[in-house]
């Protein structure tokens, strides 16, 4: 009877244990940091072209569902996927306040980790510059998840310009179909009201037709009698 008993406890959920739900409350607590935990956004453009010479800022900003003070942010490059990454620039939080090591003296960090923003500036951009970007952030306050993203640079000598051909016919065929719309519309007004006037015309002519015929008119039977003899 006693084995039954807790068979029932754990069958029927609003007669669980509490040891049990405080678990099953403690997987979905840790679950939940799995995958909602810390994450790094480099913005919606994976691709950045800027011109051989020019400055360019590498984005990124970071989120996290805990504390992020002591947590650790870098930036690596690479040549390309197969290349080694090398570590271009580390930021190490104490407490909240960020300590920056680099040799790189064209890399600047220009977020505020107080605004969860840990973007770059890359001066004077060469050719050599070209690569993949990797902004990564790790939280040991959150069993040191760690989350990154890529951005891949491209360094060219001549900006190309812009093909605004399909923009264009988009936003004429969409100025068109508009265009046609008010159109109809006030075609649709016009025909409205121009009914609304014969309408209305063909009431009053109705009207003194009826006025007329109760007065009688020139030519009616009432003219054609001869008039009474004095």
């Amino acid at each position: 009877m006693a084995t039954a008993g807790a068979a029932d406890n754990w069958g029927n959920p609003h007669k669980m244990p509490p040891s049990a739900l405080l678990l099953v409350l403690l997987t979905g607590f840790v679950q939940f940091h799995l995958i909602f935990g810390v994450e790094v956004n480099i913005g919606k453009l994976p691709t950045i072209t800027v011109l051989n010479g020019s400055d360019v800022m590498l984005p990124c900003t970071f989120s996290s569902c805990m504390d992020y003070s002591d947590s650790s942010f870098w930036w690596s490059y690479q040549k390309n996927k197969t290349s080694p990454a090398e570590r271009i620039i580390s930021i190490k939080l104490k407490g909240k306040r960020p300590f920056v090591t680099t040799e790189l003296s064209r890399f600047m960090l220009i977020g505020d980790i107080k605004t969860k923003n840990i973007s770059l500036l890359l001066e004077e951009v060469e050719f050599e510059d070209t690569g993949l970007y990797t902004c990564s952030f790790q939280n040991p306050n959150e069993a040191n998840q760690q989350a990154n993203s890529t951005l891949e640079l491209f360094v060219v000598s001549e900006l190309l310009p812009v093909d605004n051909r399909l923009t264009v016919l988009i936003a004429s065929i969409v100025g068109g179909v508009i265009g046609l719309l008010i159109l109809l519309f006030i075609i649709k007004k016009l025909i409205m009201f121009i009914i609304k006037q014969v309408g209305k015309k063909k009431k009053e002519c109705l009207v003194n037709s009826c006025a007329t015929t109760q007065h009688g008119h020139y030519g009616s039977k009432a003219d054609l009698k001869s008039a009474p003899k004095a």
